[in-house]
């Protein structure tokens, strides 16, 4: 039969165990033996399951308690000295970097965070310093490897590369990545000189970068790092791991390499049949092809896979069934949703049943139990959706706001009369215990919807006055009311399908229940008129009418398969436009339509970046407000994304304000939306929410007074750098009271 492979497996637990034990770890009510317990347990779970399940290649070291790429950091001792200086234990400084520290052992803000590639998944940015002393820490990837032959599994341990670790790092000093390379090779030379030693076999090093525009000095790079690699490590079996997109512009020299295998994206590697069959692929090497979607819930098509496979044999002699991705990006397991009707729940497959898939795939392949073949061909033969898609008709005045949002701007200012650098937060607030009750008694029935009802009002009116309290200018709700800002609007619309523990990992300890898209998107009826419209009756100030707008609805939620993503991005604008007109006729005038994931699609591959994506994507949001009236002021909001080279389109989605993540960023973007005279109206956080630290009021004025540098006066908004949900009440209001008074210090001098 063929082998079979995975990339990497979800590490929170199936319950989101991990997650809970570490929330209690930062809380002070786990000791760190029972987080390494609870950890352990995990991991060997997994490892288990997947030798049950047939896996050859079971991977080790993908378990994290944080993110991958911050145990690189950890793995090469490239640990900044503030960090250091803290001179706490080596899993405090970790989460250190991650969250940042506030304590008797110092203040440090933590590491930046970005979206991992095309993800909703968040990395830890590594940050290079001058005179950094890399160092090799393989504690932890011994441990695990030992972990599991203690089992009597014998894994491949898995590692990012130097590649990709050096691509995604930012240099803060004169040194760039030449100047640190072959110090941080020495490095990797001896974790592979270690894992020798404990007679490893095969191990997986995984260059996702790979699949990025690249240029001849990243191939001559690139090259030069792995062939002085294989100098040292020639009785290791190296499998390099791509995935994400395919490898076009280094696939030969890839292939020329000393690799034992060679993972290759062909779920989203639109080039990569096509590389194999012009370019070949070595004879010597064994190809690990990605033909399980590790990003995507419906079951795989063995048919259609099975064709794939038998055309890519034509080129390659060795063949590992693999995975396309890590399945980090895919919930658990099927076995959790009791709700799920069968013929809804037999057309998903999350990480466990993509174990499954690849076993029977390679039974199929080897000709033994064809009667899975049949049974699958009988799944996608029933024909899922009975009614025929819904297509929007829409012309061009649908996305173009009249009028201009220069003549806006003036109207709006006129209208609002708010102060200079007006404050404000980007929606929600902390959700307690107390609130995640109340929800969880309405959604099991143990209450009634007229006392929920008075709940929700009861948060909202207390939001309401600590806002007043604090001063700030431009008010919100604290959607209380909500669970997850994609998931509450989906519950609210025709087409969505939801499950009870489909948890994913999107950073640290936080998790999210994407919805899954399956049929045609309408709205059933107004979502959030009510507690905006109740929460505008409490204050004279304005209030914010909060929605999440349709890219990133729908990037944040499996989308079907069946149609194109502008058809989808189409039908949920459509739904929320009717929400926006609504609210506007209840009298909010000031709404925030979220775009937190507008760059999360965005190809990987400038090239594609208008035909298969920005083409729509703007649109989208343009649908959304187009009607409005001049004197409705449109926000949106952003995460942490790089948006430099779409800034412009970002400019063009014809937004009124829009606020984003710099607190942590070094305010790059800042300075080049002064470069391309960017015209909407900005907020930059100016703290981050991300960590529970709390920033003094000395800090925020310093940063107000570098985006002064960049934004005029009249176009600067002063807000967090995102949504309050996950912090504490204490640090929250503390947080924001700092906010309040550095800005109105600044006031007082502009």
């Amino acid at each position: 039969m063929y082998s079979k492979a995975i990339i990497g497996y979800p590490r929170v637990g199936k319950l989101r165990e991990l997650k809970f034990s570490t929330e209690k770890y930062f809380r002070g009510e786990e000791s760190k033996e029972q987080l390494e317990a609870v950890a352990k347990s995990i991991r060997e779970e997994q490892w288990i399951l997947q030798k049950r399940k047939g896996i050859d290649f079971i991977p080790s070291n993908d378990f994290s308690f944080y993110d991958n790429m911050l145990d690189t950091i950890i793995l090469l001792g490239a640990i900044p000295k503030e960090y250091k200086n803290l001179k706490v234990d080596m899993l405090d400084t970790y989460f250190a970097m991650a969250r940042g520290y506030q304590g008797e052992k110092g203040d440090v803000k933590a590491l930046p965070m970005k979206k991992w590639f095309n993800t909703n998944y968040h990395y830890i940015v590594p940050i290079i310093e001058d005179d950094m002393k890399f160092t090799c820490n393989v504690d932890n990837l011994v441990k695990y490897y030992k972990e599991a032959l203690s089992l009597d599994i014998r894994t491949t341990p898995s590692i990012i590369g130097p590649f990709t670790f050096l691509k995604l790092a930012r240099f803060n000093g004169k040194k760039g990545i030449n100047d640190v390379c072959y110090d941080i090779l020495n490095i990797y030379n001896e974790v592979l000189s270690k894992l020798v030693s404990l007679e490893v076999e095969v191990v997986q090093v995984h260059e996702p970068y790979l699949v990025m525009d690249l240029n001849e000095e990243d191939k001559e790079l690139f090259t030069d790092l792995y062939t002085r690699l294989f100098t040292n490590s020639k009785s290791l079996k190296i499998v390099l791991q791509s995935y994400f997109g395919d490898i076009r512009d280094i696939y030969e020299e890839v292939c020329k390499l000393d690799f034992y295998g060679i993972g290759i994206d062909f779920i989203e590697g639109k080039q990569s049949l096509s590389l194999i069959k012009e370019k070949g692929f070595p004879k010597e090497k064994v190809l690990f092809a990605g033909i399980v979607n590790g990003k995507n819930i419906w079951r795989n098509d063995y048919s259609k896979t099975i064709e794939l496979i038998r055309e890519i044999e034509n080129y390659a002699d060795k063949i590992v069934l693999n995975t396309s991705c890590s399945l980090l990006h895919v919930p658990y397991t099927l076995d959790n949703e009791t709700n799920l009707e069968e013929d809804k729940k037999k057309y998903f497959a999350f990480a466990e049943e993509k174990l499954g898939e690849l076993e029977e795939l390679s039974k199929i392949l080897s000709g033994k139990e064809e009667n899975l073949l049949v049974k699958n061909k009988e799944l996608f033969k029933e024909g899922r959706i009975a009614e025929e898609n819904k297509h929007i008709v829409l012309n061009e005045e649908d996305f173009n706001r009249k009028p201009s949002r220069k003549e806006r701007k003036k109207i709006q200012k006129e209208f609002f009369k708010l102060p200079i650098l007006p404050t404000t937060t980007i929606g929600s607030f902390p959700q307690t215990k107390d609130v995640k009750v109340i929800r969880k008694k309405y959604k099991q029935g143990e209450i009634t919807s007229s006392e929920y009802d008075k709940e929700i009002k009861n948060y909202i009116k207390d939001v309401i006055k600590l806002q007043e309290d604090l001063d700030i200018d431009v008010l919100v709700h604290g959607e209380y009311e909500r669970n997850d800002m994609v998931e509450y609007f989906g519950e609210n619309l025709n087409g969505y399908l939801f499950t009870e523990k489909a948890w994913v990992q999107s950073y640290g300890t936080r998790c999210v229940k994407p919805p899954i898209i399956w049929g045609d998107i309408t709205r059933i009826k107004p979502i959030t008129v009510e507690y905006s419209k109740y929460a505008q009756s409490l204050t004279k100030k304005p209030v914010k009418g909060m929605l999440t707008g349709p890219v990133t609805i729908l990037n944040w939620s499996f989308p079907r398969e069946d149609i194109s993503l502008r058809d989808m991005a189409f039908q949920i604008g459509g739904a929320i436009r009717d929400e926006v007109l609504d609210l506007e006729k209840a009298g909010i005038k000031i709404i925030q339509i979220d775009e937190a994931a507008i760059k999360e699609k965005l190809p990987l591959r400038k090239a594609d970046w208008y035909t298969e994506y920005l083409d729509w994507a703007i649109k989208a949001f343009r649908l959304v407000h187009s009607k409005v009236e001049a004197t409705t002021q449109i926000h949106t909001h952003m995460c942490y994304s790089e948006f430099k080279d779409i800034v412009k389109d970002i400019d063009n989605m014809d937004a009124d304000v829009i606020s984003f993540e710099s607190s942590k960023s070094n305010l790059d973007i800042v300075e080049y939306l002064k470069q391309v005279n960017f015209e909407t109206e900005v907020g930059p956080g100016v703290y981050d929410i991300h960590s529970p630290r709390v920033p003094s009021k000395k800090e925020i004025i310093c940063l107000i007074k570098k985006l002064r540098e960049n934004i005029d006066k009249e176009d600067l908004w002063i807000n967090p750098d995102c949504g309050l949900k996950t912090r504490g009440e204490k640090e929250t209001i503390e947080s924001l009271r700092n906010m309040v008074k550095a800005t109105k210090e600044i006031r007082e001098v502009i």
